[in-house]
């Protein structure tokens, strides 16, 4: 793999195991509802967006639903205060974060995951090495829009020309390329190979040490 100076990661299905909490989170808020509950694999395919979207695909009729903004709510009343009950990093993700950091490179956390919870989760499990965490904010555009990988190639004190992105969806692939970046797919996430092909993946790995050069 090539050497870069500076790795910006998505979250939920690159460094974190995220989804069953947030699919605990999605029907505890629809059995509040009265809503019909979602499978753990439905609620795989409609993260990737942040939870607001996750929780338009979730609710019958969406955002024209008279009760999604209560819904929504619970949602995120429970995640926040539920999110580490299984979360945990992937295998090998703490010990990849730790030699990125030995060899003097800038890291960095980009989600589409709402701001609380993606700076809780990263000071709780990335303490040590991620120095800049970016969640979903009304003040900026999120992923796939440039924006948050933009920002925090700012707070990093970086630039472009030597910098990477790495996500496990659709979205991290065309977040990188508008900002003109190259992108590692990673295949322990929440799609597959074929779906991240068809989707414009072209650099991929299967284990986190595969990320580091040579």
């Amino acid at each position: 793999m090539k050497d870069f100076e500076t790795y910006i990661f998505d979250l939920d299905g690159t460094l974190l195991s995220t989804l069953d909490d947030l699919a605990a989170s999605t029907n505890y808020a629809l059995r509040w509802a009265g809503m019909p509950e979602r499978t753990v694999e439905e609620v795989r395919m409609f993260v990737g967006n942040g939870v607001k979207l996750l929780m338009e695909r979730a609710i019958p009729n969406g955002i024209n639903n008279p009760k999604f903004e209560e819904t929504y709510g619970k949602f995120r009343e429970h995640y926040m205060e539920h999110n580490l009950d299984t979360t945990c990093p992937y295998e090998g993700i703490p010990e990849l974060l730790c030699e990125l950091k030995r060899r003097g490179k800038k890291l960095a956390i980009v989600s589409n995951k709402f701001y609380a919870a993606t700076q809780e989760l990263a000071k709780h499990f990335f303490p040590d090495t991620i120095e800049v965490a970016i969640g979903e904010r009304d003040s900026i555009r999120k992923k796939p829009a440039p924006d948050t990988v933009l920002e925090a190639l700012k707070q990093l004190g970086a630039s472009k020309d030597n910098a990477v992105y790495i996500g496990d969806s659709d979205v991290d692939i065309m977040t990188a390329k508008n900002c003109d970046l190259p992108c590692i797919s990673v295949l322990w996430g929440f799609r597959d190979k074929d779906y991240l092909i068809k989707h414009g993946g072209t650099i991929f790995v299967d284990k986190p040490s595969e990320i580091l050069s040579d």
